[in-house]
């Protein structure tokens, strides 16, 4: 294979506020793996989820170092790749495994989803994500993305280091817009929270009744994760009774064995390429959660075109999809899944289905 690794900037239409702070611009790494004339694309980034902090130059490192090894093999089978791969982070990894999956469907003529057997009509609408700021700017935030696009599954960024009023003001707000979209147009809309791990167990406790009663359908990652494992576990179980409202781990869920040992506590799960290292895992993931009763949502970083059509392919097998982050960008060098209303789609074309856009 010969292979080559470059960077490209990501800048956001409008900054995204969390818990844990604001992100307005990153830049990406792009993997490109050429073997007999197909080259398969990958893509990877740092982020931050508390405990775990990958920057995007420890990245470059640790695939730089690689690159000689990956180029003495061959893209298939996949297999005799990956022993190389077990040494690299997971958002490292994850990259390799875009592009060997992206060179493996191009080859083969046909997407991913196709190739797994999925079905591209069996899919939900995605969310769209309002980050946490000022009542007003929330709501300016909703009603942008619903000049893009006829959001119906809205996502709400909560954990505020203003406190639970503010918390509390805010899910009152985009409920209230929600409800008067309702009233005006008939469209009936859902509503998610994400508190990114911002709230501590006595915060956590008695907001999950009050969200379950303005209509909240569904609570992200309440408490911080923990490293300890059976720490993580507690910290969901002491939730899962008083819960009435879907209970979703992303932060503190990475792979397949992080699923099963959360199965019992959670009503699903959060899914993201960087997290899982790639398609590999995930797909796993994906699988495992339907047999153990668990919704998947699927989810994205500041990623661009390339990673969410990558998560695309495996869409048909999730509840929630939450893939709006290349929707947001002023500069994505890539297209690839595609908006039917507020559904996005895997693309028909062959591999992820995600081509360089010209310019």
């Amino acid at each position: 294979m010969r292979c080559r690794l470059s960077r490209f900037p990501l800048t956001k239409a409008v900054p995204l506020a969390i818990s844990r702070g604001t992100t307005a611009a990153v830049e990406h790494l792009l993997l490109e793996l050429e073997h007999d004339g197909i080259t398969g694309l990958g893509e990877t980034g740092g982020f931050d989820t508390g405990p775990r902090t990958y920057t995007t130059e420890a990245l470059a490192a640790e695939l730089e170092a690689i690159l000689p090894a990956l180029e003495g093999l061959g893209p298939a089978p996949f297999q005799t790749v990956e022993p190389l791969l077990q040494a690299l982070s997971s958002p490292a990894r994850c990259a390799v495994d875009l592009a060997l999956h992206d060179w493996w469907g191009q080859r083969l003529g046909q997407p991913l989803w196709r190739l797994w057997g999925l079905n591209d009509r069996a899919i939900s609408p995605t969310s769209v994500t309002l980050g946490l700021g000022s009542e007003a700017a929330v709501l300016e935030r909703l009603e942008r993305w619903w000049g893009q696009l006829p959001a119906t599954r809205i996502k709400l960024k909560l954990g505020s280091p203003e406190g639970l009023d503010h918390d509390r003001a805010l899910v009152r707000a985009v409920a209230q817009a929600l409800e008067r979209r309702h009233q005006s147009d008939g469209v009936a809309s859902e509503l998610q929270v994400d508190a990114n791990g911002g709230w501590s167990l006595e915060q956590a406790l008695p907001m999950l009744g009050w969200l379950d009663a303005q209509g909240v359908v569904l609570v992200e990652q309440p408490l911080a994760p923990l490293e300890d494992p059976e720490a993580d576990c507690a910290a969901f179980a002491s939730l899962e009774l008083d819960c009435p409202i879907a209970l979703v781990a992303d932060e503190s869920c990475w792979n397949l064995a992080d699923l099963v040992r959360l199965a019992p506590y959670v009503d699903g799960v959060n899914i993201k390429l960087l997290k899982s290292g790639g398609l590999s895992e995930a797909l796993l993931m994906a699988r495992a959660a339907q047999r153990l009763g668990l919704g998947v949502m699927l989810g994205c970083y500041s990623d661009s075109a390339l990673l969410n059509g990558a998560a695309a392919q495996l869409l048909p097998l999730v509840r929630w999809p939450d893939l709006d982050s290349h929707l947001n960008l002023v500069d994505d060098p890539f297209t690839g899944p595609v908006l039917d209303g507020d559904r996005l789609r895997p693309a028909a074309s062959p591999g992820l289905g995600v081509i360089r856009a010209r310019g």
